[in-house]
C-alpha cells in the first residue's frame, strides 16, 4: 500500500473516530448534567485531547490548531446529536451508545497515532506508545474532569485493545502487508474485541484486597 493511500485511508480513521469521541463526551455529558458550554467541551477533549498529546510528543504542532476539518466534524456531530434528541433518551439506550461510540473512537485512534508512530519512524514502543496515547488520552481527560476513575485502569480492556491495534498495524507494516483490507482488519478485530470484552465484562486480573 503506498503512502498516499495510506494517508487517505487514514484520514477517514480520524473522522471517525473524532466524530465517535465526541458523541462519547457529549453523552458523558448529558449523563453528568451539564450545562452546553460543559457539554461541549467534553466533546472537543474528548476527540482531540489524544491527538494534542501525541503531536506534542513528536514535536509537531497538532493539527487541530491550525486545520479546522476535525472542528468542523465535532461541531456537526454535536448538533446532529443534539437535533437527534440523544439527551431525551433513556439512560439504558444511551449507555448502549456511548460504549459502541466509544469503542470507534478507540480502536480508529489506535491505529491512527500508531501510524504517526511508523512516519516518524520509531520502533515497536513508540508506535504503540503513541497509538495507545491518542486513543486512550482524550478519554482519561474527560473522566478526570467529571471525578469519575478512568475506563483504562479498570474496564473492559480498554487499554488492552488500543496496545493490541496499535501493535497489530507495527507487525503488518514490518512484514509489508498493510493494505486497505489489513487495516480494515485491525479496525474491525478491534472493536469486536473491546465489544466482547464490555459484554461479557472481561478485565485485566485485579491485584488487592475488596473493600469490606
Amino acid at each position: 500500500m503506498d503512502l498516499p493511500s495510506r494517508v487517505f485511508q487514514m484520514e477517514w480513521f480520524s473522522a471517525i473516530g473524532t466524530a465517535a469521541f465526541a458523541v462519547s463526551g457529549y453523552l458523558v455529558g448529558i449523563r453528568k448534567r451539564l450545562d452546553v458550554l460543559g457539554i461541549l467541551i467534553l466533546a472537543v477533549v474528548t476527540a482531540i485531547g489524544g491527538g494534542i498529546m501525541r503531536d506534542v510528543l513528536v514535536n509537531r504542532v497538532p493539527r487541530v490548531f491550525f486545520d479546522y476539518t476535525n472542528l468542523a466534524i465535532i461541531a456537526a456531530t454535536v448538533l446532529l446529536a443534539w437535533l437527534l434528541g440523544l439527551h431525551r433518551r433513556r439512560s439504558r439506550a444511551l449507555e448502549g451508545l456511548f460504549v459502541v461510540a466509544d469503542s470507534l473512537g478507540l480502536v480508529a485512534f489506535s491505529l491512527t497515532g500508531a501510524q504517526v508512530g511508523l512516519m516518524f519512524d520509531l520502533n515497536a514502543f513508540g508506535v504503540v506508545a503513541l497509538g495507545f496515547i491518542t486513543a486512550v488520552g482524550g478519554g482519561v481527560v474527560r473522566d478526570m474532569m467529571v471525578n469519575d476513575v478512568p475506563f483504562i485502569l479498570h474496564r473492559d480492556f480498554y487499554g488492552t485493545v488500543a496496545i493490541v491495534v496499535a501493535g497489530g498495524l507495527w507487525l503488518f507494516d514490518k512484514l509489508g502487508w498493510v493494505g486497505v483490507w489489513s487495516l480494515q482488519l485491525l479496525f474491525w478485530l478491534g472493536l469486536a474485541l473491546r465489544m466482547l470484552a464490555h459484554a461479557r465484562e472481561i478485565t485485566l486480573p485485579k491485584i488487592g484486597r475488596r473493600e469490606q
